[in-house]
């Protein structure tokens, strides 16, 4: 289930990468009402959390050693993310950087925006904090990680679909991909 949510998360990232040339707020809403909603929920809801014995690791070390966002961080982001449009209910103008929204359409754009800026923020965020806790390479490598996860999830997750509507719920330790 948790590859399958992957594969629909990275074929609507992709969408978004195409869309944020097009029209960059639309991009923002596929990103994180698509792409991130069903990424996610794979990790929190279907993602094994015991003791992984083809890593020989637990749940508690795997957390501990991630070097982006682990689960505690994602619920930061996740909760920023989710109340980020209050803002705009307590000061319509975004605190001057727009006009006040006088349809409902501008206000999902205006959520957009806040959302586009949240999903750069992020990125540019954890990168410089890695920068600065680990070193520039690990920042780097994990930034371009996170921006080709798409294209290798598809890669490694096309088949998880077939495999769901055969009953194959788990996947086998000599069958994971690293």
């Amino acid at each position: 289930m948790n590859q399958s949510l992957h594969l629909v998360s990275a074929i609507s990232f992709l969408g978004a990468y195409v869309m944020v040339f097009v029209d960059p707020l639309v991009s923002a809403l596929i990103g994180w009402l698509v792409a991130m909603t069903t990424r996610q929920a794979g990790h929190f809801f279907f993602e094994p959390k015991g003791y992984d014995e083809f890593n020989h690791a637990t749940h508690e070390y795997k957390e501990e050693i991630k070097v982006g966002y682990n689960l505690r961080r994602k619920v930061v982001l996740l909760t920023i993310w989710a109340g980020s449009p209050l803002v705009l209910l307590f000061d319509p103008s975004l605190f001057g950087l727009v006009t006040p929204a006088a349809t409902p359409a501008a206000f999902i754009r205006h959520v957009a925006k806040i959302w586009l800026f949240l999903g750069l923020a992020g990125l540019i965020f954890r990168t410089v904090q890695l920068f600065i806790i680990r070193d520039v390479q690990t920042g780097l490598v994990w930034a371009t990680k996170i921006l080709t996860d798409p294209f290798n999830d598809i890669k490694l997750y096309h088949k998880s679909p077939l495999y769901l509507m055969r009953g194959e719920t788990i996947e086998e330790p000599e069958e994971q991909h690293g």
